[in-house]
């Protein structure tokens, strides 16, 4: 069994970006708002800027102190949305604590959200005409149709039911026709679920939730999940994805043969750095650079181009 490999597409999606960037007359352009000194956030400013380059976009990140007053962000946020050279926000989360970090996030103009989370956004979505479309669901389902996963009539189980991914997972795959099934922590009776899909992706921030015991041969599991748990042995903290160690490449705890590859953000998305909790993978970059030319034909050539 092959592993699903999440670096090969976004490289594919790159390549399409280039050609397509090549032939327009304005030059895309990105920003990135980043508060304070958080060590993961700044790896990913600086890999959002290293993508730009590499596609040929226009990037500019905006660096604030980490005690920055919400007037003095929101002030930012209101400058880019005005900026003609930029045509995509992305603010970057965690946000320090004396931020609303809703508020922020719903600040940005709509047709500037590569991130896909203002609420204007979020229903277009819910209606079945996506505009810009939160990065890790829409590169989970690009990974899977890469490699040609069945998707419509197969049993579609989401745990999660988050803002960022569970949500529009679901209805991401309910548009592909797939059979979809929402369950979050508090879901009981979780392996009658599991036992029966075809599809999994967990995405609840609970660690090792799902166990081999919990699923059928012929399953395919993303796992979407980081979490610090403590090591028995030495008790240092690292990362640990939503399911158990035993649900792996063709077997599980119980030793069934012909389990389908998992796709795990430490596997098939390519695992941060272990002090890294949750940065972008680069499918994820990839689709978020997609999401900035989307932004950008919407304002300067409407519908000249269509994205899945």
């Amino acid at each position: 069994m092959a592993l699903l490999e999440g670096k090969i597409v976004a490289a594919a999606q790159e390549e399409k970006l280039r050609a397509q960037i090549r032939e327009l007359s304005v030059q895309p352009g990105l920003a990135v708002i980043l508060a304070g000194e958080d060590g993961p956030s700044k790896i990913y400013v600086r890999r959002k800027q290293e993508a730009c380059e590499r596609v040929g976009m226009h990037s500019e990140m905006v660096l604030l102190p980490g005690d920055v007053s919400e007037t003095m962000l929101l002030s930012e946020v209101e400058r880019l949305n005005q900026d003609p050279k930029i045509h995509g926000i992305l603010v970057q989360l965690p946000l320090p604590p004396q931020i609303d970090a809703k508020r922020v996030l719903e600040a940005i103009a709509p047709e500037k959200d590569v991130d896909g989370f203002h609420p204007l956004n979020a229903g277009y979505l819910l209606t079945g005409t996506p505009k810009q479309v939160p990065c890790t669901p829409l590169g989970i389902l690009h990974l899977l149709k890469h490699y040609e996963i069945p998707l419509a009539g197969k049993q579609a189980l989401v745990i999660g039911r988050s803002n960022i991914v569970g949500k529009p997972m679901a209805l991401l795959l309910l548009q592909e026709n797939a059979t979809v099934t929402l369950a979050h922590s508090r879901t009981q009776n979780l392996s009658e679920l599991t036992q029966k899909a075809d599809i999994i992706v967990a995405a609840v921030g609970q660690a090792q939730l799902v166990t081999g015991e919990m699923v059928k041969d012929g399953v395919v599991v993303v796992d979407v999940g980081m979490n610090r748990m403590d090591y028995p042995r030495t008790g240092r903290g690292g990362p640990h994805d939503d399911r158990h160690p035993a649900v792996q490449y063709g077997q599980s705890r119980t030793g069934k043969p012909g389990l389908r590859p998992i796709l795990s953000v430490g596997k098939a998305l390519h695992r941060p750095p272990p002090q890294a909790l949750p940065l972008r993978t680069p499918i994820q970059d990839s689709l978020a650079l997609q999401g900035l030319l989307k932004a950008h034909l919407q304002l300067h050539v409407p519908f000249a181009l269509q994205f899945p």
